[in-house]
């Protein structure tokens, strides 16, 4: 394990870096990025470990879509949560000073998507680590790193691949504690470096490295106490630092795609071919005739990825409706190449709570029935 003197030692090496407009990727590191080749399509779920990646706060405010749902008393810590609507208002939404999370509920999807025979696991750890680097991130009961690494032993004894998962956009960084409100300054920049790499040691240096990136916009964080936003070239600059420090050890990064769906013209020019893209739609339409804006700005995303040449995990998900991910792979594998088609997620985006356990297991079902195919 490397020791927090070494992280800081390696972070005042790579200081350097930080000043990079843009990361430029070798010929010889494109080479080196994996892609779907003869591999087996991925099938891949998001599970939660941590959930403090919206609200900085505990409260479920009155002008939420959360409103109408929940009781007035459930920003209380020890709140009693009845339904999996409750779970994610209270688990989620709200930001919670430990870790929302049941072991016996994570060990049943994990056993559930071997049995589905799934192969990946994309694990959404924010503070639920106490990571060496930055012990001061982690919640109450946080698992030790020790424990992480037991964790990724036993899924990939059940056949599947263990991916990390760290979000970094400000819509979804609550799990950053104090480091959220430094974004762009070189204290920020050196506390994403170290806990890039210290998740890469831990995972073994996985295959992938999920950057999140997803929402960054000011409507998305309209209920937050602390909001903010990157833009222009300030947002490209941050994406290409993470990227570079992920790609450099060897990982290929990803993210979340929907950043083009608001400015395409200035994606395509400086998104890196090298970065794995996870365009996302939970909707129930298809048809791009029949759909409107922006839905279907959202649907043909996966098409322009494709027509500009991307490596694509395409992701649905039981959230809204329960046929949208057997229809998402059904449109993506007519719409994408298949050399560039990696795989399919889902992501259930529910804590891991056993109010929430029967939409876990229906969401396993959903890509089991599309691995039937």
């Amino acid at each position: 394990m490397i020791n927090r003197r070494k992280f800081i030692k390696l972070s005042a090496v790579a200081g350097l870096a930080s000043s990079m407009p843009a990361v430029v990727f070798s010929e010889s590191k494109q080479k080196e990025v994996k892609t779907s080749g003869a591999s087996p399509l991925i099938w891949a779920n998001l599970l939660h470990l941590s959930t403090n990646m919206w609200e900085d706060h505990p409260y479920i405010k009155r002008n939420s879509i959360w409103s109408d749902i929940v009781e007035e008393e459930i920003h209380r810590d020890d709140y009693k949560c009845k339904t999996c609507q409750d779970s994610l208002a209270w688990g989620m939404r709200g930001y919670r000073p430990f870790l929302v999370f049941e072991e016996s509920v994570w060990s049943t999807v994990l056993q559930k998507m071997s049995d589905a025979r799934m192969n990946m696991v994309i694990i959404d750890l924010g503070d639920g680590v106490k990571y060496e680097s930055h012990p001061e991130i982690a919640v109450k009961n946080a698992w030790s790193v020790d424990k992480l690494r037991s964790e990724l032993t036993r899924i990939r004894n059940l056949g599947m691949e263990p991916i990390p998962k760290l979000n970094f956009a400000t819509s979804h960084d609550a799990w950053l504690g104090e480091y959220s409100k430094m974004v762009s300054t070189s204290k920020y920049y050196s506390v994403c470096r170290d806990l890039i790499r210290e998740v890469i040691e831990i995972f073994d240096t996985p295959r992938f490295f999920h950057l999140g990136m997803d929402e960054e916009t000011a409507q998305h964080q309209q209920t937050y106490n602390y909001a903010v936003m990157r833009q222009n070239d300030l947002w490209w600059d941050d994406l290409h630092l993470y990227v570079n420090e992920t790609e450099k050890k060897g990982v290929r990064s990803w993210i979340w795609s929907d950043y083009g769906w608001r400015h395409p013209e200035m994606f395509f020019r400086k998104m890196p071919k090298s970065v794995l893209q996870s365009n996302w739609y939970y909707g129930s339409g298809f048809d791009l005739a029949q759909l409107k804006d922006p839905t279907r700005t959202y649907v043909k995303f996966y098409d322009d990825l494709e027509a500009h040449g991307y490596d694509q995990i395409p992701t649905g998900s039981n959230w809204s409706n329960n046929t949208n991910m057997e229809d998402t792979v059904d449109y993506c594998k007519k719409v994408i190449n298949p050399t560039r088609l990696l795989g399919f997620m889902t992501a259930p985006w529910l804590p891991t709570l056993s109010t929430c356990l029967g939409k876990q297991i229906e969401a396993i079902d959903q890509i089991n029935r599309s691995i039937k195919k």
